[in-house]
């Protein structure tokens, strides 16, 4: 019985031993070495008497945080990646969150994370692959691991300026990989070009599906993104036939007219997912690109990575919407009103899913947990656990859902999903600042502000404190805040006075 993700790995080890599991700009690592390398590091991790807890990596994206992974996950506990370049407050909240019982990182980090200086014990890579694995203590731990187990813990954003940490089990990750590959015909023969990060929850698709099924995955470097040429180029070296990228990065390519130049000589599948995707970019591959598989995914991070895709199988226009179409296997859609009844077959409501890949919950937040994995309403009979989205849809005449807004104040932005009370949050505690409110329209965050701040403090403050996609793009001073009936702040009418400026 498989109940790790290892499991898969081991598996492909044994039948491409010798072939690239990952690669990166100037370096390569074959099943064999990978497998022999995350078990230095688990060994490392055995012999602190470390079982089911919680483990830091401090590394920035490389085949050496993918090892980090690996170990954590072949010594049974589980990990956080840590965007090496998050403002320290963040890192403070996701440290006092997680209470972590060992920080990873290697030679080229340590320094950045001395000078954060917690007290916790730190593991240096490359330490730990020079040690004698002990497969023993592997094999043991293995043995104990059960499947409802946390494997990794990936912190969104939160409303009260706290970010949240979704736990999600290895029995949720074999379930979705399994639906990922079967869907996608994810094989041998794919190679990824990966463009996510790994503290992001579309990496859990290319990542894991690619050790499942004995593929290759190279970290493309973030650089290339801004040069689409040199991008198309590098793909075209590694040969990548496989792509899971944002839509912004998929904009990128199309805006810049990168097809009148070059197209990519191998590339079969293009996949999307984390923000809505504009169709004018998109008919822009699709024109340039016409024989290429296109998906579209939807999903939060609280549901592993995806709960519902569409295959784009017609055209559209530039206006239109691209639906998110129906579920994963072993996943079931419900949409539910204001009263938590189901509305009516093309009705507008807020989405729930069901199934094995919802997440544990939030970690040490049982409050916010509670509010947003609960009870199936439409069930009395036994307890079944739905996810709340949060998400507004509804079904289209083809039976396909239709994403239509965001029934709070969270919203996708760069392919991040942010809550702007966390940004609101920040921006109060600055000197200066009497109140602040954020809205979000037509793809920029603009903070409202009252107080004695000048912006370009305002700018200094979010550059030190927010992570680049959570950073306002706007920022606009007002004499008072408006106020809804009810003493609070009027968002509505934020919006209508943004519109209306724009307007002129």
């Amino acid at each position: 019985m498989k109940k790790s993700i290892v499991d898969y790995l081991e598996k492909s080890c044994k039948k491409y031993g010798d072939k690239i599991v990952f690669s990166e700009y100037g370096r390569s690592i074959s099943y064999n070495d990978f497998v022999c390398s995350a078990k230095g590091i688990a060994t490392s991790i055995l012999n602190l008497n470390l079982y089911n807890k919680p483990i830091i990596i401090f590394i920035d994206k490389t085949i050496n945080a993918l090892i980090s992974m690996f170990g954590v996950t072949y010594s049974a506990n589980f990990y956080t990646v840590i965007d090496v370049n998050m403002p320290k407050n963040r890192v403070d909240n996701i440290v006092d969150t997680l209470n972590p019982s060992l920080i990873i990182t290697d030679e080229k980090n340590k320094s950045k994370l001395e000078e954060l200086g917690y007290k916790i014990n730190t593991l240096i890579l490359e330490d730990s692959l020079n040690s004698e694995i002990d497969y023993n203590k592997i094999k043991e731990a293995q043995e104990r691991l059960i499947d409802i187990n946390p494997m990794y813990v990936l912190f969104t954003s939160g409303s009260t300026g706290v970010p949240k940490g979704s736990v999600i089990s290895y029995k949720s990750v074999i379930s979705y990989c399994k639906w990922f590959s079967e869907t996608f015909n994810i094989n041998s023969r794919t190679i990824f070009g990966s463009q996510t990060p790994f503290y992001f929850s579309m990496s859990v698709s290319d990542v894991f599906s690619t050790v499942m099924m004995g593929a290759t995955l190279d970290i493309i470097p973030k650089s290339y993104f801004s040069f689409p040429l040199n991008l198309i180029k590098y793909m075209d070296e590694k040969k990548i036939n496989t792509i899971y990228w944002v839509p912004s990065a998929l904009s990128i390519v199309a805006n810049l007219k990168t097809f009148d130049v070059i197209k990519p000589k191998y590339l079969k599948k293009v996949l999307f997912a984390g923000e809505v995707m504009p169709m004018k970019p998109l008919n822009i591959w699709r024109r340039a690109l016409p024989k290429l598989m296109y998906a579209n995914l939807y999903g939060p991070t609280e549901l592993t990575d995806i709960c519902t895709y569409y295959v784009v199988d017609r055209d559209f226009e530039d206006n239109e919407t691209l639906p998110i179409g129906r579920t994963c296997n072993n996943c079931e859609a419900i949409i539910l009103d204001e009263n938590n009844n189901e509305v009516p077959y093309g009705k507008e409501g807020e989405l729930c899913i069901k199934g094995s890949i919802i997440s544990l919950g939030y970690y040490n937040n049982k409050e916010k947990t509670d509010t947003t994995f609960v009870q199936n309403p439409l069930n009395k009979s036994f307890n079944e656990l739905i996810y709340r989205t949060g998400d507004i849809v509804k079904y289209n005449d083809k039976g396909e859902l239709i994403y239509l807004s965001r029934k709070d104040f969270q919203i996708k932005h760069m392919g991040y999903r942010i809550e702007l009370g966390e940004i609101e949050t920040n921006i109060n505690a600055m000197d200066g600042i009497t109140l602040c409110a954020c809205i979000y329209e037509s793809d920029n965050i603009i903070l409202y502000y009252e107080g004695k701040a000048k912006v370009e403090d305002i700018i200094k403050f979010s550059n030190e404190r927010l992570v680049n996609y959570m950073r306002p793009n706007k920022i606009i001073k007002l004499s008072k805040m408006p106020y809804n009936s009810n003493g609070k702040i009027d968002r509505v009418k934020l919006m209508k006075m943004y519109k209306e400026e724009q307007n002129g």
